[in-house]
């Protein structure tokens, strides 16, 4: 064999790797907002200082938990200056697309608005998809829109916990109608129904028994019904549905504000009837203003603030004692082992015995 013979297995030099890294990029690190940074941000209408304080509302960091309700407190006089608008409907009755629909025709209108939506935390592992964004392309994108979609957590009714706070930051960036998407119909929507002026109640047809399809509590609770998706072979079973709620609503005892539950059809994919529900919405926020109604309802939420602030201050305070954590895990296992009830344990915890 030749001595210069070279074999093919011989592996050759290889060409120069670049660096991972380039030398020439420059970190940014987020400025720290001062307290007046982000007042002053919100009030000019700033998106990001507003999202970013919004953020920290939501947050469990006792740092953040402080700076969030020295700027509420500084934001609350410059609040209370729009429309508080909330929306629910059973899952696959077309919220998004609605919202899309309504609030581009808002925005053309010359209203600035703001979306809080919720979206359903997982509970096993407590994450959120956050996707409103995405289903809501032509908003998203809108400079007179703002859409902040928000984890439910445990809160009742699959409202964020911050969602009132929230409304208050946005109303102070000069948001004059506020859009609060909920998760789903239950019970517990009363939640959304203790923060917002009109309750906005979304239908399908064709679904089943219709006067069957929703629990009479949810149904009381609205101050507009409109059933969606009142398109193509759907349209006619639409207006039949919307006769068969008008005469349900009748058998309803007459709300406290002394009007009167309309009952609309619309579609949202194609736009039709939208225009309808803004004057719904009008009519009532008239009738209301006039009959001193809006305002005692503005009020009473001031209160529902008071007790629910009150309650969250309280188990907060509860669990973060360390003397209470210690004896809840103490009193754990003789649970499990069903040697003392739990009724009796937690009344040990609570009452220190």
């Amino acid at each position: 064999m030749e001595e210069n013979f070279q074999s093919a297995l011989t592996e050759r030099e290889g060409i120069e790797q670049p660096m991972q890294v380039n030398p020439n990029l420059t970190r940014h690190k987020r400025r720290v907002l001062s307290l007046d940074d982000y007042v002053e941000g919100i009030l000019k209408g700033d998106r990001v200082i507003l999202s970013r304080a919004i953020t920290m509302i939501e947050s469990a960091n006792p740092e953040h938990f402080e700076m969030a309700q020295a700027i509420i407190e500084r934001c609350l006089p410059h609040s209370g200056n729009s429309l508080r608008v909330g929306i629910t409907g059973v899952p696959g009755v077309g919220k998004s697309t609605f919202i899309e629909s309504f609030g581009t025709m808002l925005t053309g209108m010359g209203h600035k608005l703001a979306v809080l939506a919720i979206d359903p935390s997982s509970e096993r592992t407590k994450g959120s998809i956050l996707g409103d964004k995405t289903r809501m392309e032509a908003l998203s994108v809108d400079p007179h829109a703002f859409i902040r979609p928000s984890p439910s957590g445990s809160t009742l009714g699959g409202v964020a916990r911050k969602t009132r706070e929230s409304i208050i930051l946005c109303e102070a960036a000069g948001f004059d109608v506020i859009l609060v998407e909920t998760v789903g119909v239950g019970q517990s929507e009363t939640v959304v129904k203790s923060m917002v002026d009109f309750f906005l109640l979304l239908m399908l047809a064709g679904a089943g028994d219709e006067l069957q399809g929703i629990k009479r509590g949810i149904m009381e609770m609205a101050d507009g019904l409109v059933i969606n998706k009142a398109d193509g072979d759907n349209k006619a079973k639409a207006v039949g549905a919307k006769a068969q709620y008008r005469a349900a609503l009748k058998l309803f005892p007459k709300n406290e504000s002394q009007w009167d539950v309309p009952v609309e059809v619309c579609s949202a994919l194609e736009g039709y009837s939208i225009d309808k529900v803004w004057k719904m919405i009008l009519q009532y926020e008239a009738l209301t203003k006039a009959n001193g109604y809006f305002e005692k309802n503005r009020t009473e939420q001031h209160v529902n603030i008071f007790y629910n602030w009150i309650n969250f201050t309280l188990q907060n305070d509860f669990y973060n004692n360390e003397e209470k954590a210690t004896e809840i895990e103490r009193l754990l296992p003789l649970i499990r082992e069903k040697r003392i009830s739990p009724y009796m344990a937690a009344s040990k915890v609570i009452r220190n015995e």
